[in-house]
């Protein structure tokens, strides 16, 4: 074995060690997010969803009050309106664990878990970039480089939301789990030796259109989690606008996420915002194909996937543009959406044969 084989299996080794020391955060990250979730108080938005009485989208408070001035004058000031479920959220409005008005037990477990996140995603980015190295390509010529690339730039796509001051805190249990069920997967089932690419798929168009369908995934995902959010705290919230009880458990932890309306437009806004990049990758995806097997469309698996997701979610944004579809209706086509990206990323790679093999184990 020559000097340079020599140091990219070290770097390979490297990458794997790097990777497995993510994991290990991503675990202590899992819990302190618990943590955060289980002594952390209720947010602004959780006590207005939890003080729902009715089914009145929204009601005034108790009748103007008139206040008199220093000039002899008097002033009618209205009262605040109380804002209901279908009511929009705010910006300025705290979302979820970690927002003002937590205690300050819960708050500590909050700066916890973002810290560890923040480490996490430092060690699996090294180790994205030491397999790079190792292989002297791109980082995704296969499922388990795909895999940890992927969980990488979902971390990292979270973490500029929150860099951003955007309130997506509420993101950070689900994204954490998943992340480790991904990458414990990657490593295990997945994982394959650093080796090189075919000839004709070791093309520029790999860091081109990999790298975009990597980023469309990631957001995808956040804007599913928000949609699966909605639909749950949607459920909640009508529950208790019905003056329904629901149990304890459930309570302390819908009332920790957003109001269903602030979930419902983060969804919409992050898939509207990446559906154009989609379009631009399988564009990208035809123009490599035309350059490596000589033709741009040939009804592959992953092609025939690749647009049935594009389909999905254009169906999805133009209901909601179109057909003034919202709720539940239009949340329901984003998850059936997002399940075909879902069955292009595992059931194709894994499942199906195609010339798209060299994305399999």
């Amino acid at each position: 074995m020559n000097l340079a084989a020599a140091a990219n299996e070290n770097l390979a080794q490297y990458s794997n060690w790097l990777v497995y020391s993510s994991m290990a955060v991503y675990t202590l990250a899992f819990f302190a997010h618990i943590a955060e979730w289980v002594l952390g108080g209720r947010s602004k938005v959780g006590r207005t969803a939890a003080a729902l009485s009715g089914g009145q989208a929204e009601k005034a408070a108790a009748p103007a009050v008139t206040v008199r001035q220093k000039d002899g004058g008097t002033a009618v000031l209205d009262r605040p309106k109380v804002v209901t479920r279908s009511a929009a959220g705010t910006r300025d409005v705290p979302d979820g664990p970690g927002a003002a008005g937590h205690d300050a037990q819960g708050d500590v477990y909050g700066r916890i878990a973002i810290s560890l996140t923040v480490l996490a995603f430092v060690l699996e980015a090294a180790g994205v970039v030491a397999r790079a190295l190792s292989v002297q390509r791109a980082p995704w010529g296969n499922m388990y480089e795909f895999s940890i690339t992927f969980t990488t730039v979902a971390v990292g796509t979270y973490l500029a939301f929150l860099f951003a001051k955007k309130k997506v805190r509420w993101v950070g249990l689900p994204l954490v789990t998943t992340v480790l069920l991904d990458l414990g997967l990657a490593t295990t089932v997945l994982y394959t030796n650093s080796d090189q690419l075919a000839p004709a798929l070791d093309s520029y168009w790999l860091w081109i259109h990999v790298s975009t369908a990597i980023f469309c995934g990631a957001v995808f995902y956040l804007g599913a989690v928000g949609t699966l959010g909605y639909l749950l705290k949607d459920f909640y919230e009508a529950k208790v606008a019905r003056g329904e009880k629901p149990g304890a458990l459930r309570s302390s932890i819908m009332e920790r996420l957003p109001a269903a309306s602030t979930l419902d437009k983060f969804a919409y806004r992050v898939n509207a915002a990446v559906f154009p990049l989609w379009t631009f990758t399988i564009i990208a995806g035809a123009i490599w194909a035309g350059d490596a097997w000589g033709r741009y469309w040939g009804w592959d698996p992953k092609e025939v996937w690749s647009f049935i997701t594009w389909v999905a979610y254009a169906c999805y944004l133009h209901a909601r543009a179109t057909a003034g579809w919202k709720g539940r209706k239009a949340a329901t086509l984003a998850l059936i959406a997002f399940g075909c990206w879902l069955f292009n990323y595992y059931g194709v790679n894994i499942f199906v044969t195609g010339k798209h093999s060299y994305a399999g184990v």
